[in-house]
């Protein structure tokens, strides 16, 4: 009952951090879904783009880190249920749901894709094939 936008308790919403869909983490340095559905290195702001996506309110807390690992910092909360109990989303009704369709698209962020291309391309090819190294001592 937030009287129409003023004062919304974020603190009540649920924790994301990027580490749960994380491919290139372990379970015991917190992921915590399957490595097959798991995406690489997710940040806060792809997390919070596919909330938006998803049509859930989020809020990325930039200053947090995660416990397990204080160097991972960043965190996302996202909102599952109104305070009057109604999924924001109603194919969303679990944390582990979340989980999973942010993993699902994050690979496919607008931003991911500009990064990966450079990664694809090899360019050291005949440079390194020289023939007749030794002469330059």
């Amino acid at each position: 009952m937030d009287g129409g936008g003023g004062t919304v308790n974020v603190k009540r919403w649920t924790v994301f951090h990027p580490v749960y869909i994380n491919s290139k983490k372990t379970v015991a340095q917190g992921r915590r879904i399957g490595l097959g559905n798991a995406c690489e290195n997710p940040t806060c702001a792809e997390v919070a783009d596919c909330c938006a996506h998803l049509k859930l309110p989020s809020a990325i807390e930039i200053d947090k880190a995660y416990s397990r690992d204080f160097m991972q910092m960043g965190r996302v909360r996202v909102l599952l249920k109104r305070e009057d109990g109604t999924l924001c989303n109603p194919a969303i009704s679990s944390r582990k749901q979340l989980m999973l369709r942010v993993a699902e698209l994050v690979p496919r962020h607008p931003g991911r894709a500009k990064k990966q291309e450079p990664a694809s391309t090899s360019i050291a090819g005949p440079s390194k094939s020289k023939k007749g190294g030794r002469k330059n001592r």
